[in-house]
This record gives structure tokens, sequence and C-alpha cells, in this order.
């Protein structure tokens, strides 16, 4: 297989994309065509609502279940992961927080005030809470380390929401058991909703989703009405539709910035909503609804959590490495495979056997294996395997100029060849399968098998690793004084009193 066209090892693999595609553009399939009615015979597009007699919207469904959630019904190992979850994505935000993308996004922040503003993370900056959130995200997004959830279609970075909840929190004086729940919840619809709406297979990116689930635990913190909350939602989701063009070949900075984005728009929605603005009803199942005209069927929600019901955010996962999630399992089998070799140039070639939406995702084109950009490196299945076989480990440091044109270490990664694993695609709902073999020049043949990688909620890291991370990350900008009190507060965070205090042990 030539190991910079990924697809050689699949079969069709490469019609099947320009099917998609086409898909995407034209809406000409099967699940297409059974969904919306044939052209009418004068041309226009016949379609007709989704919503059966007596069913509830899915917009007032979601607005039920997050008005009734309440702090004291949620299990205690459930807000002890949503804990875990708030000290690791803020201690990803302050490690992100002097990139350039980040500095960018905290100077625009800075230009606009507020009669009610919220404050940026680590810089301090007060501004209005739509653009602290977006300021917020770019932060919690740029080292690709925070949080990250499976799912048949979707999947992402449910923790993204927290740069919506954070000035919101802040600004309406909620505490510490809000934003716990605010998590909860964001988690909960991010989650549910990513297990049945195939996004990716319509060239959609999964910040669609994260709008939805944004504006739903903004909403929430904010304390609108059923209507309001309706409306709010009605306005994030006929607004925020993204492409996953972001996503795909040479890697731009919008890769990570989209959710950022999402968390934006979701904080103005729900404030033009408080405001007195309405929305479109039904957004999901109206004629020209999303359920329709985006995703081009419906889909049923599953049941959300509660009694007897597991909470989405019991299954997402934490990273061990900065780079996305398809990679996780593949470098921890690089590193484990370390211990067959001194010297990499022994190896001759690396073969990884991983699914189908791993290659397509992260070895999709010959970018994958020559990265010319921290956002394409880090979203590089090739590259993180030939750094985490070299160096023993990765770091966002291996993303930067010098290792990107680092001739040892890309002649390396020019012998990974990513090969399509059926075994993989079937369990892939669940976890992420990396079967690594190494053949070396000898002759000899090694191979690493990885099922669920260090911090997947089967193999979760300990509170001790979470708090390693948060330090190596936090350190970057803080003394061990200050990350020491920053780390207790955390811990604590159901007795936090009000939000602002929080978020002002983070500034630099």
């Amino acid at each position: 297989m030539d190991s910079h066209n990924p697809d050689a090892s699949i079969p069709g693999s490469v019609s099947r994309r320009r099917f998609l595609q086409q898909t995407a553009l034209t809406g000409a399939t099967a699940i297409a065509c059974s969904a919306l009615p044939a052209l009418a015979q004068d041309g226009k597009v016949v379609r007709k609502p989704t919503l059966a007699k007596g069913q509830v919207p899915m917009a007032e469904t979601l607005v039920r279940y997050a008005t009734a959630l309440k702090y004291e019904n949620l299990p205690p190992d459930v807000v002890r992961v949503a804990k875990r979850t708030i000290l690791d994505t803020i201690g990803c935000a302050i490690g992100g927080y002097k990139a350039g993308p980040s500095q960018i996004a905290i100077k625009l922040a800075g230009n606009v005030g507020a009669k009610n503003a919220a404050t940026v993370i680590c810089s301090g900056t007060k501004t209005s809470p739509d653009l602290a959130a977006f300021a917020d995200g770019v932060m919690i997004r740029y080292l690709d380390f925070n949080d990250g959830y499976i799912a048949v279609g979707t999947g992402g970075h449910p923790s993204d929401m927290i740069a919506a909840l954070l000035p919101v929190a802040e600004v309406a004086g909620r505490s510490g058991r809000d934003l716990i729940l605010g998590t909860v919840l964001t988690h909960e619809v991010f989650c549910k909703v990513s297990d049945v709406q195939n996004t990716r297979g319509l060239g959609l990116d999964h910040s669609t989703v994260t709008g939805l689930a944004a504006v739903v635990g903004v909403a929430r913190l904010m304390g609108l009405s059923e209507r309001q909350f309706v409306h709010a939602i009605g306005i994030e989701v006929g607004g925020n539709t993204a492409i996953n063009q972001g996503r795909v070949g040479d890697l731009s900075n919008w890769k990570a910035f989209a959710s950022a984005e999402a968390c934006r728009k979701a904080i103005f929605a729900a404030q033009l909503a408080e405001a007195g603005m309405t929305g479109p009803e039904p957004v999901f199942e109206g004629r020209d609804g999303f359920f329709n005209v985006i995703l081009r069927e419906p889909f049923r929600l599953p049941k959300l959590g509660g009694p007897d019901i597991p909470f989405g955010i019991m299954h997402a996962f934490t990273k061990r490495f900065p780079l996305g999630q398809y990679a996780q399992t593949v470098a921890q089998a690089a590193v484990e495979s370390r211990q067959y070799f001194k010297d990499p140039a022994e190896i001759q070639e690396i073969n990884l056997k991983i699914s189908h939406n791993a290659i397509i995702v992260m070895a999709d084109t010959p970018d994958k294996w020559q990265p010319q950009t921290h956002e394409t490196a880090d979203h590089s299945i090739p590259y993180s395997t030939g750094v985490a076989l070299m160096y023993g480990t990765i770091t966002d440091e291996y993303y930067e100029g010098q290792y990107l044109h680092d001739k040892r270490l890309l002649d390396l990664v020019s012998r990974v060849k990513c090969i399509h694993s059926p075994e993989a695609d079937r369990v892939e709902n669940e976890f992420n399968l990396c079967e690594l073999e190494l053949v070396f020049r000898s002759g000899e043949r090694k191979n690493v098998r990885v099922e669920y990688h260090r911090g997947h909620w089967k193999n979760p890291m300990t509170d001790l690793e979470m708090e390693e991370k948060f330090r190596l990350l936090a350190r970057r900008q803080l003394p061990a004084a200050r990350i020491d009190a920053l780390l207790k507060q955390l811990w604590s965070l159901e007795d936090v009193s009000n939000i602002g205090a929080l978020v002002e042990m983070t500034h630099i």
C-alpha cells in the first residue's frame, strides 16, 4: 500500500467519498430520496413537516429536560466526573493562552466593552459575554487536549461548551454547583444527539451539535422562561450549521475554533431570546427545518440522563496526548512499542490497522505525512506515530517548525502505513482500536494492540494523573502556589459561591 494514499488499502473508498460529497451537495441518495419527496413537475422540492400528531417538538423536549434537571438530583459519581472535566478544560485553556490564535481572540475581545461584562480567563480582559466565550473557546481547543466523545456519526469535544458556560455563569452570579449542572447538561445534549445524528456523513462539522448543546446550557444558566428557551434553540439551530471542510486536508486555525464560534453564537441567541426575539419553530421538524433540509431525515432523540439512564458525560474520555481522538490509541501503542528497539533507524515499516473513520479524519491526504501547520500535525496519525516512536511522548512543541522540517523524523513518518481494519470499524462506537506492527530491517516483527487508551472511561486517568496534566499545562503561566490554590478550588467547586471568583484565579 502507498503510505501517502491511505485509500489504497480501502477498496472503493474513493468512490464512497465522492458519493458522500455528492450527497452533501445534492442530497441524491437513497436515504435522501426516502426522506424527501421527489421533485414536483414544476421543479420545486415538495417537503412536509416531520412532526407527527401529538408529538412534542424536540426543542420543547430539551427545554423540559433542562429546566427540570437539578444539581441535587445528580449522582455523586456524575458530579465528580464533571469536576474533573472542568478542571481538565481550564488546564487546557491555560496551556493554550499564549498561542497566536488565542492572542488574536483576546485582542479582539478587548476591543469591545459591555455593560454586563464577562472576564476572559487567564487574560482578565473584560468584554461582552459572547466574545469572552469565543476567546475562552480558542484557548480551550488550541492544544487539542480537552475531552472527547466517540459517537456513530459525529463525536467531538463536549467540554468545548464550558467556554460558553463560564462567562454566562460569571455575569449571572452563578455558583460552582450551577457550573457543574451546566457542564452535565451540555454534555448530555451533545453526547445523546451525537449518538444518533450522522453529521460527518453529510460533510458537517461537529460544532453544529456544539451550538445546540451550548445554547441549552446557556439558557438554563440565564434562567430563561420555557418560551424564551425554545426561541433561543430555534435561533441557534437555524443559524449555526457548520461545514467539515475545516477538518480535512491541510488544516487551518479554524479546525479547532469552529466550536468556539458555536459557543459565541449560543450566547447571542439566548440573549436575543431573553430580549424578546423569536426564533423559527419547529426548527427541527418543520417543512424546511433541520431534519428535512440539513440531515435529510429525522432522528429519534435518545432517553436523556436520569434515574436508571446513564449521563453522557460518564462516557466522555480524557486525552493523555494533545492530538486528535482517533490517535490516542495509536500514540499509546507507539510509546509502548519503544521497548522493542533502541534506534528508530532499525524500523523498516510501521503498519497501523485502524478504522475507516480514523483514516479519513487523520490520514486522508499526503499533508498528514508532511504537515506544514500545527493544526495538521496534531490531527495526523502518521506524524503522531513518528513522534511517539522517536521521542517516547507527544507534546505540542512537536507541532512547531523545527520538528515539522526534521528530515530524520519525516523519514520515519514516511514509513507509516495506515491500513483499514474491519474489526476497528465494528468496535469504533466504543473505542478506537489500534493494532501497530513494527517490521524491522532484520526481518523481525513486533505487534502492540491498544483498545482502551489511558483516559478512556473504561481506563480512566486517576485524580493524581489529572492533577499532573493540569500542572504541566498551568505551570507555563502560573507559579506553583497559584496552581495549588486553583486546584484546591476546582476540586471543591461545589462550594464556590460565585464563578467570577474562580475565573479571577486564572488571571496571569
